[in-house]
């Protein structure tokens, strides 16, 4: 028959799409079909929440919407239909007003770079809307909990604020927050009465600003429920289960459903990546047989379409007595996020997990709980216990269907307990991430009469996520552990017994860790029984390590800031210039500009050899995937052009390999297509044929690269001085510690915008290039020189980026090169986007080093003498590495050694090359610094703190080292920062506390860390164009590129306070009239790059002179007017000064005095954290910084780049690893295996102070760099996870020596290698500690 066309609103439109392929993701029409860009694409795999919207159903029976929030870049347009979709634009913009989201994230200062703050704005408005419509007894509608505040963007990632402020912006719509809790905002002023901060929040009102399902919609679907025309959208609603398998037979009769697709949610392909074309999808999200939740006094029976969310709010309901059920439910909260979570159905988990190995949590848990699954097979049901379903041939693909999940009710008699306990080890507390290991365990216990102990009636002890190929259960243990009473010796031996059962599969990783993690989550939930001799529904025992209800930390504010009025606006906490916009998700990016009709679109196929001779590019059977208009290769490079893909001040690189290939991970080809999709799917079955005959031995380590000479020469400028006499040193040393090796590893960008251009060709081989790049000009350059052009004849424009850190400087060349090359050739406009995992592969990210160092020094702690050799990893192109030898010795030089003397070699091996990441080359000298640090303190057995205080400059010392950088006395504020810090982290004290929480705590161990920075900086010459419009309004020209850091803000503060000092009436207000427009390489030149933390300073400087200028201009014609006037408005002046033909359009080229061109930034961080040493899990309990701003030009961006840098650094430090295969090519590929840190893993407690120090006369306005120096005191949560681990040795070995061990009990030291996760933190703790404390306990 046939069906109905799809409808469904966005943001209350209608649309109506007559055919489309069903393939298509609500994403994607919403980019390419509506002018709603506030979804943005950013890891397309569910991870990141960048992409999320709301979505509202309507119910005509019960005559009810709901509403929640989902992937839209996972969501099948189709599944869509008689939906309504609301898009951050929906909830307010430009035009209607902003919504009081909006607003109160710009005034919070929640937003930076911006990409992904609509999506935060979605997620909180989801939870502001559960809350409305919550009918939960315990909750009363309209009713927000600071924790469900914070907890509503637990799967949101952002990489620029560090999200203090986000959190703030989201908990002042709580009702149990303290509004004094709240952080530095624009709508009050500390000290002010709360109710006059209420006042001055922008009201929310529910029944106003929550949105409304649209009329049409709701009567269109109170007449008839359409189903969609099976033949134009090969997409099946089947409404029974008979129909269903009524399709099934028919589809093919064979029994394989072959390219045939059931689907819910179609969240498994976040994970699983689709490369298959399906020529039908079975929607059977519409069959109440599989909709429905029952529950009787024998269990729940759960349909198998029922998401996870709805699935949570049935285990956890009041009425529910069931505790197991509670526990199911609280745990299930942790597994995926919430918009995954909302439309992610229990059996499309169940199925993925049975057919496809995928390690599930909910697996696990059902079959500890002895749940079982009922199936149909063309007609015949049948029933499974969870066990069995899990070993049985994969049902995926075939006819049968998992109708429903069933979980028994659990009971027990008045003489019996039964425990329920869930466990899972993950990077990430609150989801977001796949755990190492999980577990469920359930016992039925009794107190034994005669010995008043516990014994294990009954046991299921099941395990999963482990590497093995699904969930499990422990049989052996669970019979050995039956009618036994639980004591220390029979605990061991389930211990020892279970070993020998987790075993992970052979290409598993840390596979020891996660055998250890099995024994200690099953020794946490027995001995607390052996301990007690008693049970305990809520499991409160004190040392254990699992808090079943984990709530997410409430966050403290930042403190607040001096605002400075002397140089207004300038000082102030303005708030960033187009907030807003970004939170309403109208500020446009590169892809955010319309496709022209005829545009085409770019993808890369990469070398995934290091070194081999390239034979073909094409794809399999010689045939173009559908779509593919051409294959790009260095072949169409203009004759009169070059081979080139960027340009740094150290060389060229190239845009496609040659014959050769040089790295994994080089550009080979660009597959162009008439849809990004097709791009994409193009270059996945691309087929490159390599020769390795003949071919030497590729370079793949930096010892390889120094036996075989393999180095990239470091010009003499870029090569550090050495200091003083180190024989001398040496000598004067009492104690010397020799050839210690360090290892650090590399980090990636994760900026939520990937690697983006446009190229628009034009008249006479004239081009247009959008490009994401901190780099305008040496883009253009590269495009021109590639083309075999003039510079004159491509235009790079560039308005903003979602997130650079330095990925989009060097790395951004190749792909606007690229982009233009395409549409020079084929003549049409061309755009890329870079899918994330191929962005990760090209990236290169950070520079991977060894150190090896001998240090000298007293027995007192003063060191005399270091001696460094370091072999940076720069991979296969030059790009900016030679001035990373220059950049770790500016930091490491932080401390006095006496003598420095060091031998650093630049390798070049045939891995991707590396590139400058936030603080390159000083976060890793500056951490060398303090490794060294600990190493001595650890010989000396001294308090380390004590150490780093003997060590710190003296003026003259810190001349020594720095020469004329160091800057005048009174401007070496470290010490003070130091003494200030001590007194406001209230550091001494809590040290003592750590100690006496280590004594009384066996499971868990606090460590705290104190670390100064020096981070050197340099002002570089930058244009500017300042112009006055005839009605008074001002256009500004800069040549930096805002990202997120404030630039264009502060820029935006300068001119108001320049144009301001004219003194005429209004010209003090003109912030608002400041208007900064995208860089343009055709109007502003000599612009370099925006990198180093001293753009936005350099920019200001440029503008104050511009302002300078056209005050000079204007006096004349405002002394005229005041001849025969009081005063005179700014409106006035300007149109008399236009009549009199006056200039008022200036460009100025800032040029820094050598003498103050560079200068030294200090900060001092000091960090608290505990580790659980059952699972490796350190908590940053709390983190104070104070930073020496100079005199901030604006405090709110500052306090914010502080904080997203220390929270990058955290990544860097604890969380991110980026490795290479044994080719060279980057393992990680996007959020499910890369993680950056969340609101879950940031400090409970942050606390920063911006020091607003003396006057610098020579700084611009007294100010100082903020962008990239705070990310070097992240160390501090590094040293003080060292710090609480060497506790857990103590300890470790402590029992060692009671069980006879004949060691000296001593610690032979350890390196705490980056980044510090769980396993190698638990490795250090001891991965038998739980064996080792019982052999302890149990030993005469």
């Amino acid at each position: 028959m046939a069906g109905d066309d799809l409808v469904f609103s966005v943001n209350g439109e209608k649309f109506e799409v007559l055919s489309v392929n069903p393939s298509t993701t609500l994403l994607e029409f919403l980019r390419s079909n509506t002018p709603f860009k506030s979804v943005k694409l950013s890891c397309g795999e569910g991870g990141c929440g960048a992409c999320i919207v709301i979505l509202s159903k309507y119910d005509p029976v019960l005559d009810k919407v709901e509403e929640y929030s989902i992937n839209s870049c996972l969501t099948l347009l189709c599944s869509i239909n008689e939906c309504s979709i609301t898009t951050s634009e929906g909830l307010g913009n430009t035009e209607k007003g902003f919504h009081p989201i909006h607003k109160r994230f710009a005034g919070f200062h929640a937003s930076q770079c911006g990409f992904c703050t609509p999506g935060m704005c979605i997620s909180l408005y989801s939870a502001l809307s559960n809350a409305h419509n919550s009918k939960n007894s315990h909750s009363s509608p309209e009713y927000l909990s600071a924790s469900a505040a914070e907890k509503s963007i637990a799967g949101n990632l952002c990489r620029c604020t560090g999200y203090r402020p986000i959190a703030d912006a989201c908990k002042s719509f709580a009702a149990d927050v303290d509004i004094e809790d709240l952080g530095l905002n624009s709508f009050w002023r500390k000290g002010e009465s709360r109710e006059e901060m209420l006042k001055k929040l922008p009201p929310y009102n529910p029944d106003k600003d929550l949105v409304t399902f649209p009329d049409f919609l709701k009567e269109k679907i109170k007449r008839q429920h359409n189903v969609l025309d099976q033949t134009r959208y090969h997409w099946s609603t089947p409404v029974s289960v008979a129909e269903l398998q009524q399709i099934l037979a028919i589809t093919n009769p064979g029994g394989d459903r072959g390219l045939m697709k059931i689907v819910v949610g179609n969240t498994g392909t976040g994970y699983y990546k689709e490369e298959k074309q399906y020529g039908r999808y079975i929607d059977i999200s519409h069959i109440p047989e599989m909709s429905m939740i029952k529950k009787d006094d024998r269990g729940i029976e759960i349909g198998a379409v029922v998401t996870i969310s709805k699935v949570i709010d049935a285990l956890m309901e009041e009425s529910t007595s069931a505790y197991v059920f509670k526990k199911i439910g609280i745990h299930m909260e942790k597994v995926a996020n919430h918009f995954i979570r909302n439309s992610g159905s229990i059996g499309g988990n169940l199925v993925m997990a049975q057919s496809k190995n995928f390690p599930s949590d909910i697996t696990t848990l059902l079959l500890a709980a002895d749940a079982s699954v009922n199936m149909i097979n063309a007609g015949r049901h049948e029933k499974l216990r969870m066990g069995e379903f899990l070993v049985s041939p994969p049902i995926i693909n075939t006819k049968t269907v998992l109708l429903k999940v069933h979980i028994p009710i659990w009971a027990t008699s008045s003489t019996t307990g039964l425990l329920f306990e869930t466990y899972r080890a993950a990077p990430r507390p609150i989801g977001s991430a796949l755990p190492y290991l999980n577990a469920a365990f359930l016992a039925v216990v009794s107190q034994d009469a005669s010995s008043r102990g516990i014994m294990v009636d009954k046991c299921r002890l099941a395990f999963g996520s482990f590497g093995g190929y699904h969930s499990i259960r422990a049989r052996e243990v669970e019979d050995f552990l039956t009618d036994k009473l639980l004591s220390r010796s029979v605990l061991y031996e389930a211990v020892r017994l279970l070993k020998g059962i987790i075993v992970p599969s052979i290409d598993t990783s840390y596979a020891e860790y996660k055998k250890s993690l099995a024994v200690g989550f099953l020794f946490d939930f027995l001995y607390p029984l052996i301990e007690s001799c008693s049970w305990d529904l809520e499991r409160k025992h004190v040392d254990g390590h699992v808090d079943p209800t984990i709530s997410l930390p409430l966050l403290s504010s930042a403190q607040q800031v001096l605002e400075s009025k002397e140089f207004h606006p300038v000082g102030e906490a303005v708030i960033k210039f187009g907030a807003e916009l970004q939170a309403s998700g109208e500020a446009v990016y590169v892809d955010d500009i319309p496709s022209l009709p005829n545009c085409l679109h770019g993808a890369f196929i990469y070398s995934t050899k290091p070194l081999a001779r390239i034979k073909s590019v094409g794809f399999k059977g010689n045939v173009a995937p559908i779509g593919v208009l051409a294959v790009i290769t260095y072949k169409d490079i203009p004759q009169v052009g070059h081979n080139i893909g960027y340009i740094s001040m150290f060389g060229t690189g190239l845009l496609f390999a040659d014959e050769v290939t040089i790295c994994a991970g080089q550009i080979i080809a660009l597959v162009v297509a008439d849809t990004q999709k097709h791009a994409n799917l193009a270059a996945k079955l691309a087929v490159v044929e390599y020769d390795l005959r003949n071919i030497e031995t590729p370079v793949l380590s930096v010892e390889d690269a120094v036996k075989r000479s393999s180095l990239f020469e470091v010009p003499p400028e870029y090569y550090p001085e050495p200091v003083g006499d180190i024989s001398k040193g040496m000598a004067e040393a009492d104690r010397k510690i020799r050839s210690v090796e360090l290892r650090l590893g590399s980090q990636y960008f994760f900026y939520m915008e990937t690697q983006t251009a446009l190229a628009l060709p034009d008249e006479d081989n004239y081009i247009v290039v959008y490009s994401a790049t901190q780099s305008p000009e040496y883009t253009q350059s590269v495009i021109a020189t590639c083309l075999g052009i003039p510079d004159h004849s491509v235009r790079v424009i560039t308005r903003r980026l979602g997130g650079g850190f330095g990925g989009k400087a060097i790395k951004s060349m190749p792909v606007a090169t690229a982009c233009a090359l395409a549409a020079q050739k084929l003549q049409r406009p061309v755009r890329i986007y870079v899918n994330r995992k191929t962005d990760m592969i090209m990236a290169g990210g950070r520079h991977p080093m060894k150190i090896t160092y001998s240090v000298g020094f007293t027995s007192d702690g003063k060191l005399t003498a270091l001696e460094l050799t370091l072999f940076i990893d720069a991979g296969i192109d030059v790009d900016v590495s030679p001035m990373l030898p220059q950049n770790i010795m500016n930091s490491l030089k932080k401390y006095d050694w006496g003598a420095l003397s060091f031998d650093i070699k630049v390798c070049k091996t045939n891995l991707p090359s590396r590139t400058s990441l936030r603080a390159p080359g000083e976060v890793q000298g500056s951490y060398i610094a303090e490794s060294i640090i600990e190493n001595v303190a650890s010989s000396l057995n001294m308090d380390v703190d004590v150490v780093r205080r003997i060590n710190l400059h003296t003026y003259e010392s810190l001349r020594k080292f720095y020469k004329q950088v160091a800057g005048e006395p009174d401007e070496y504020t470290l010490p003070l920062l130091w003494d200030k810090l001590e007194i406001s982290a209230d550091f001494k004290r809590r040290a003592e506390s750590i100690k006496q929480f280590n004594l009384s705590n066996v499971w868990r161990k606090r460590g705290i860390s104190r670390v100064p920075i020096i981070h050197q900086v340099m002002n570089r010459p930058t244009p500017g164009i300042v112009s006055i419009l005839s009605d008074g309004s001002v256009v500004v020209e800069i040549a930096g590129i805002e990202m997120g850091q404030g630039l264009l803000t502060k820029v935006q503060q300068m001119v108001a306070y320049g144009l301001g000092l004219i003194k005429a009436e209004g010209s003090q207000d003109l912030l608002e009239r400041i208007r900064l427009i995208q860089t343009d390489t055709l109007s502003i030149v000599q612009s370099s790059y925006t990198a180093g933390s001293t753009t936005s300073e350099n920019c200001c400087e440029a503008v104050r002179l511009c302002c300078g200028i056209l005050v000079e201009r204007l006096k004349p014609t405002m002394n005229r007017i005041l001849e025969n006037a009081r005063s005179v408005t700014w409106d006035t002046l300007i149109q008399e000064a236009n009549a009199q033909s006056v200039d008022l359009s200036a460009r100025t080229f800032y040029k820094p005095e050598s003498s103050s061109s560079e200068y030294l930034n200090y900060g001092v961080g000091a960090s608290e954290v505990e580790v659980d040493l059952v699972t490796g899990r350190t908590e940053i309990i709390r983190s104070d910084i104070i930073y020496d701003c100079g005199k901030s030009l604006n405090p709110a961006v500052d306090l914010g780049q502080i904080e997203g840098a220390f929270v990058q650094g955290i990544g860097f430090f604890m969380y991110e690893e980026y490795t290479t295969d044994e080719n060279g090519l980057i393992n990680e590929e996007g959020t499910w295996d890369y993680k950056i840190p969340t609101i879950d893993t940031i400090p409970k407690q942050f606390n920063v102070q911006i020091l607003n120090s003396g006057h610098h006369k020579n700084r611009i306005l007294s100010s100082k760099a903020s962008g990239e120096p705070p990310l070097l005191v992240a160390a501090s949560v590094h040293c003080a996870t060292r710090s609480a681990i060497k506790e857990a040795r103590k300890q470790y070995l402590s029992w060692n020596h009671n069980n006879g061990d004949r060691g000296d009990g001593s610690d032979p030291g350890f390196e705490l290698p980056i980044p510090a996760i769980m396993p190698v933190v638990k490795q250090l703790c001891g991965l038998e500690s739980v064996e080792k404390y019982l052999e302890s306990k149990t030993s005469p």
